[in-house]
């Protein structure tokens, strides 16, 4: 007879092994099951060809949940997080560049050169948006309510939301309201002239978002790269020896709690009776009875492919069709010889430590949407790359370096033909040239080259769409309609079935706080319960 588990995960993604980790050190027998040899999900970092490992999707922290590095103790399982002094350098053409620091003055002094009106707003800017980035982190951490309220734990929710929101002040209260639905180009333009600062913000509005920066709702995500201190940017946060050291940290934090993770093995359906779950079916034939089960994948890879439909009520199962899951990005991954020779930063290898963006103007970030709205991969695309090698040499062999480069906005569904292997390769020919506009000779340091496109996303991560959020971060997709609005406690409709992926709330970014949410709810189910 298999044995029976208090829960089993579905997926082992950063958010799935949290959740194990936290239901695991409660004493309840966990079993997190992956599809992929390697834990991780999109936060894992692979050899892609000999000697170079490369962070194959996300290459950066998306704010890491510092609960969840403390209460896991992640430092002792081997995570080491790297805030670089520079958090931001924007390539720009004719050789010049944007670089924004950790210290708001020195970033003040950089703004300068560009505009010194917006040197002088720098530090304002920050000030006036801190109390709708604490806010906002505040509305991250908690649990929505349910709509309308169903029990009096609901009504305190939204009533401790409204009063932490009265708190701010009657001016502060009012700013947050007016500029949490604005588009990252009204909030912008009330307060800088500068091209390079105005598309360096907008990017932080539509990443990963297949939409652009004129669009409603861009100035909330955008607040999410906001520092509430005073910092003004969040620092950039990096995992040395790649993305996949955070996750491989985890996994240990998970093991040493008890639970136990099988990699190779996917779950063919979740096993349902009289609309509760009973545990799950491997794609080996193999049965687990389990007394609740959590999904890491998304909502519609969940309702749609592992549950058996006919314990859904058709008006939930068009709510999950209707989530949109719009891929916007690529992957591009470059085995270089050298360390490119970026205009205006060759010989500061320092100005190459944290993240490096082509995103010249906000023009630019919206003519790139242009072309992806209409079905066209762009023809200047955003980029965001790293060069993690830069300071940690195990990522590459001795003098070379691995580069990778997220591309934006590459749209999943092609209004002529589909992702081929002529398009991979265009798609990384369009990426090198725009690089090389930025670093000239770049083409000729490179070695090697992997594309992903959305499709192989999807394919080789389970990304439906190729949407790393596992459904657009939009305004109408977020919070207590995030992902629907059945389901936006975690809970579904199908008793003891649970969700703590990205496409749960808060959404998407490598930071931990889906899965903290979603086991909390779990464990506060199972206290009701007895």
């Amino acid at each position: 007879m298999s044995k029976r588990y208090d829960a089993v995960l579905v997926g082992a993604g950063h958010n799935g092994l949290v959740c194990a980790a936290y239901l695991a050190r409660t004493g309840l027998s966990v079993l997190v099951v992956e599809r992929r040899e390697v834990v991780g999900g999109a936060a894992a970092t692979e050899e892609l060809f000999p000697g170079f490992r490369f962070d194959s999707c996300a290459h950066r922290l998306g704010h890491l949940d510092p609960r969840v590095v403390s209460d896991l103790g992640l430092g002792g399982h081997g995570l080491k997080v790297r805030r670089p002094d520079l958090a931001v350098l924007a390539a720009l053409p004719g050789g010049d560049h944007l670089a924004i620091w950790r210290d708001p003055q020195k970033t003040a002094e950089e703004i300068r050169r560009h505009s010194p009106d917006d040197a002088a707003r720098w530090s304002r800017f920050g000030a006036a948006m801190a109390p709708a980035v604490r806010f906002r982190g505040h509305v991250a951490v908690a649990t929505p309510p349910e709509l309308p309220p169903a029990a009096s734990r609901d009504l305190l929710a939204f009533m401790e939301l409204g009063l932490r929101l009265r708190r701010t002040g009657r001016r502060e209260m009012t700013e947050i309201m007016r500029v949490l639905p604005m588009s990252a180009d009204e909030l912008l333009d009330e307060w800088f002239e500068s091209e390079p600062l105005q598309g360096l913000l907008a990017a932080l509005g539509v990443s990963g978002l297949f939409l652009g920066p004129r669009a409603a709702g861009t100035a909330y995500l955008l607040l999410g790269g906001l520092s509430p201190d005073a910092e003004v940017l969040r620092p950039t946060e990096l995992v040395t020896g790649g993305m996949g050291r955070f996750t491989e940290a985890l996994a240990g934090a998970a093991l040493a709690n008890g639970a136990r993770i099988r990699t190779g093995v996917e779950i063919e359906r979740i096993r349902t009776a009289e609309g509760r779950v009973t545990g799950v079916v491997l794609s080996n034939g193999e049965e687990i009875d389990a007394a609740r089960v959590v999904s890491n994948a998304d909502p519609k890879r969940t309702f749609l492919g592992l549950v058996d439909p006919t314990e859904l009520d058709p008006d939930f199962v068009r709510k999950v069709k209707n989530i949109r899951t719009r891929g916007a990005f690529a992957k591009v991954h470059l085995a270089l010889a050298e360390l490119p020779r970026f205009d205006g930063a060759t010989g500061r290898p320092e100005l190459l430590e944290g993240l490096i963006r082509i995103c010249p103007s906000l023009d630019y970030l919206e003519h790139a949407y242009d072309d992806a709205k209409y079905g066209g991969v762009s023809r200047s695309p955003y980029l965001e790359a790293v060069i993690p090698s830069l300071t940690d040499p195990t990522l590459a062999p001795p003098g070379q370096h691995a580069m990778s480069v997220y591309v934006q906005y590459a749209p999943y569904e092609l209004k002529e033909g589909s992702w081929d292997a002529d398009r991979r390769e265009a798609l990384g020919d369009r990426v090198v040239g725009t690089l090389s506009e930025y670093a000239p000779g770049l083409d000729g340091a490179i070695l090697d080259r992997h594309v992903s496109t959305p499709a192989d996303l999807e394919d080789v991560y389970g990304l439906t769409g190729g949407c790393a959020s596992h459904g657009e971060m939009a305004l109408d997709q977020l919070f207590f309609m995030r992902p629907v609005p059945e389901c936006a406690q975690y809970r579904t409709p199908i008793r003891d079935l649970y969700l703590c992926g990205a496409g749960t709330h808060p959404g998407g970014g490598v930071s931990g706080t889906a899965g903290y949410n979603a086991a909390r709810e779990v464990l506060r189910a199972g206290k009701r319960a007895k």
